[in-house]
């Protein structure tokens, strides 16, 4: 189809809602295409585009994506790809995500776009490989739509990004995988990074039960008080909406729950992520009472004590972000680690060749962490 392709619009909204629910069902979990407030602030956000393409005969809408960035970060995110049922296979989702790269990432205004697609089928993983995204990794049981999904993360960085990568020189023997596949697939060399045992695990935390905040406006004004810039630990695109902390305030953890989608992002915590780091297992109990059968962290690579803290309460690597955040001259990698609560079930699971390796290094390292050894077995 020779779409016309134009930035959306306020007027739009009803249009892309009607989109939305054809794609989507009644289970789409994100406000890009349900709410029409936060459709608005995304339409009008400066550091955001949003494209729609409609049909040039009679105009009807037939596709949207938006790549949604953030004051101060160089990172976007490709989301809200959709096209009409009635105007598949007509190359709309490629042209969108091409145009939108080009104006966002190629211009030079981002230094990375990821993306989080579906692997009910092959189509969303084909479109962002034909436009230059290389898959990272795996999210498993990461979003519930009409039933429990696995998401695949890819990302495309812009030109001379990953070479500008800051090195790390040791990590826990058990993402060692995660990296030589990595390494494999990208290109991108962990030659040198020494495998070392996990760290001594922090001093349990006591098995209170946490208290949580949900007043997203407060939670904001408290996250912004506590972390007026982007220099601690953070994960892009995620605003906080929740906050955990024990009767006697000693620490704080902030993070994005999401009860359509049956999901939660941990953020950072206070004063420092070590201070939670005793505490995941509580952290963990409380967001899954809350609804969240995924919870999921953005690690710096570089940060072996918070890595071992993951790692030693159960959570899993799935994922790797080479060259996702700028710090002066370089860039850091961050690792995406994960805990479900909920059965994983890859037999639904369509992953197309590139993906395959990183699928196959998590049902590794998911065993190495929740399956007995054979002496225990014995």
């Amino acid at each position: 189809m020779n779409a016309l392709v134009t930035p959306a619009t306020r007027a739009d909204i009803a249009e892309l809602r009607q989109l939305y629910y054809a794609v989507y069902g009644p289970h789409y979990p994100a406000g890009l295409g349900t709410d029409p407030a936060e459709m608005a602030r995304l339409i009008q956000d400066p550091d955001s585009l949003w494209l729609v393409a409609r049909c040039p005969q009679t105009g009807a809408l037939a596709a949207s994506a938006a790549i949604h960035g953030e004051p101060g970060s160089r990172i976007g995110r490709l989301e809200g790809l959709a096209v009409h049922p009635e105007h598949r296979a007509g190359g709309l989702a490629a042209l969108l995500t091409e145009a939108l790269c080009a104006r966002m990432l190629d211009s030079g205004r981002l230094d990375s776009v990821y993306a989080t697609v579906r692997t009910v089928s092959a189509g969303p993983q084909r479109v962002v490989a034909r436009n230059g995204f290389r898959p990272l990794g795996v999210l498993p049981n990461a979003v519930d739509l009409s039933s429990r999904e696995s998401l695949a993360l890819y990302a495309r960085h812009s030109a001379g990004v990953l070479e500008r990568r800051v090195p790390v020189t040791e990590v826990p023997a058990a993402l060692l995988p995660l990296l030589n596949v990595v390494e494999g697939c990208l290109g991108v060399r962990y030659g040198d990074v020494r495998a070392t045992g996990p760290l001594p695990a922090p001093e349990r935390g006591d098995t209170e039960r946490l208290e949580m905040i949900e007043a997203p406006a407060f939670v904001r004004r408290r996250f912004r008080e506590r972390f007026p810039d982007t220099a601690g630990w953070f994960y892009p695109l995620h605003t906080p909406n929740v906050l955990l902390l024990p009767e006697d305030g000693r620490f704080e953890v902030y993070a994005y729950l999401n009860r359509t989608g049956g999901y939660c992002s941990l953020l950072t915590a206070h004063p420092d992520p070590a201070a939670a780091a005793a505490h995941l297992e509580p952290v963990t109990r409380a967001l899954t009472r809350a609804g969240a059968g995924y919870v999921e962290a953005l690690v710096p690579l570089a940060h072996h004590q918070a890595l071992s803290a993951f790692l030693a309460q159960g959570f899993v690597a799935g994922a790797l972000y080479p060259a996702m955040r700028a710090d002066g001259d370089g860039f850091h990698d961050y690792v995406v680690l994960s805990r479900t609560t909920e059965q994983i079930d890859f037999r639904g699971v369509v992953v197309e060749p590139p993906l395959q390796p990183y699928l196959d290094c998590y049902v590794s390292a998911w065993a190495s962490t929740y399956l007995p050894t054979p002496e225990v077995a014995s």
